[in-house]
């Protein structure tokens, strides 16, 4: 994810894009709140989201019943730890659809989401994977194919890129880039960069040769991750 550019909605109390505590709760249940939160975070993006909950709540030290008391679900826990990154992309990707160059905004939209990927190991896991309970997610993930797709279309109407490009070859990029590791993350980073570059230059239209067809991917099939601890 013709489309219309993404707007933001009211904030919803465990979705995206807000992270706001939900109203009532005693200042000890917001502390342990943010702590399980802040450890989600940081394991998620080092270790990607396959980090059982366990762990979780042993950095944020917390009980794990304490834990599900706050987020009942792994969904709801991935969706809440991600939602300032997810307002991000959908930020980007307004913008994108926004500029008045649309080889630009497409190359913005790309090279955004690509380091922000590069330093988050559980980023691009967490939007690309399909929770059943995680409505706010899976709507956001229709949104941004909805968006990408019309942001290819444009780019590809002003003749700057290739017109074998498909939509779907954003995700093969975004495979390709969750590859990419280094000894640190500044290294990560830097790998990224190149590799968006070289991946960039090469969608232009200017001397594009036949490709094979597109794979068969999408957003929201790339993952089937479990949805238990």
């Amino acid at each position: 994810m013709p489309a219309q550019p993404s707007r933001k909605r009211p904030a919803k109390a465990g979705g995206t894009p807000s992270a706001a505590p939900p109203a009532g709760l005693r200042a000890d249940a917001r502390h342990n709140r943010d702590r399980i939160l802040e450890a989600a975070r940081e394991a998620y993006a080092a270790q990607g989201i396959d980090v059982p909950v366990t762990t979780i709540a042993r950095r944020a030290g917390v009980g794990v019943a304490t834990l599900y008391r706050r987020f009942p679900t792994r969904a709801a826990l991935v969706t809440e730890a991600f939602s300032e990154q997810l307002a991000v992309c959908v930020a980007a990707l307004d913008s994108a659809l926004r500029d008045p160059d649309p080889w630009r905004g497409f190359c913005s939209l790309i090279e955004k989401v690509c380091a922000m990927q590069a330093t988050d190991r559980g980023f691009t896991a967490a939007f690309l994977s399909r929770f059943p309970d995680a409505v706010d997610l899976d709507g956001e993930r229709v949104r941004a194919e909805e968006g990408i797709a019309r942001l290819v279309r444009r780019a590809q109407e002003s003749g700057q890129l290739r017109a074998d490009f498909d939509p779907s070859d954003v995700t093969l990029l975004l495979l390709a880039n969750n590859g990419v590791a280094g000894d640190s993350p500044e290294i990560s980073a830097a790998a990224s960069r190149r590799l968006t570059g070289y991946l960039l230059q090469s969608f232009r239209a200017e001397h594009a040769a036949p490709l094979p067809p597109p794979a068969p991917l999408e957003l929201n099939r790339i993952h089937r991750l479990p949805t238990g601890p």
